[in-house]
């Protein structure tokens, strides 16, 4: 199955997941969806903090956005949108979370993409929805459920 993935690396703040499994990632929450394209951008506090400000009205940086392709229905090219993942607040979650960086990575990678394919998590219908679908990709992966916390 082919994903078209652009990857934009906006900052140096590491650690940051190779390109392969960015991609692996995509491809799994993607795999009902075959050629398609988005980009991931890896971004700072302060470009992401930015976005959120303008698009979500929130003045703090947050781990994932997802911003869908707006295309004129004319159009047909596989185009999903672009993801916005913000690299301190994943690796500062994954701590707070007691979870490995590429566990959250993963789950980040996924929500956004499900995101792009028009998931939501507006109310508890919606979000149920979603995150059995995040927990039934990410069990793929050997990745336990994101939403119980390991936290005392």
């Amino acid at each position: 199955m082919t994903v078209e993935l652009d990857i934009q690396r906006a900052t140096e703040i590491t650690p940051q997941p190779d390109d392969a499994k960015l991609l692996l990632w995509a491809k799994l929450a993607l795999r009902e969806h075959p050629g398609s394209e988005l980009t991931i951008r890896l971004v700072d506090a302060d470009e992401s903090r930015a976005l959120n400000h303008a698009y979500r009205g929130k003045d703090a940086p947050t781990n994932v956005l997802s911003f869908p392709a707006e295309l004129p229905p004319e159009l047909e090219i596989p185009l999903l949108g672009d993801l916005v993942i913000c690299v301190p607040v994943v690796d500062r979650e994954a701590g707070e979370q007691g979870k490995t960086a590429e566990q959250h990575w993963a789950h980040m990678v996924i929500h956004g993409c499900l995101h792009l394919l028009g998931h939501d998590h507006t109310d508890d219908v919606e979000a149920d929805l979603m995150e059995s679908l995040e927990r039934q990709l990410l069990s793929e992966l050997g990745i336990p459920d994101p939403y119980i916390s390991n936290q005392e």
